[in-house]
């Protein structure tokens, strides 16, 4: 089993043009939001066959929020 640790990612609650999206630009080396289809493009990355061997992993996806 994996674990995905989606970072902060456009949805209803906080569009990319949001105040709260602005403020959390701030705190990003990447300096923008997440689109939903970056975080989905993991988990089928992990779904699919190429990664069968990776087991037990936490993998951040957080446009270097936790770098």
């Amino acid at each position: 089993m994996n674990n995905v640790q989606p970072g902060p990612t456009a949805n209803d609650r906080m569009p990319v043009d949001s105040p709260a999206a602005d403020a959390m630009r701030q705190w990003l080396a990447l300096s923008r939001i997440a689109a939903p289809e970056e975080i989905a493009g993991m988990v089928s990355y992990l779904a699919g066959p190429e990664a069968g061997y990776i087991t037990g992993a936490s993998l951040t996806i957080d446009g270097g929020f936790t770098a």
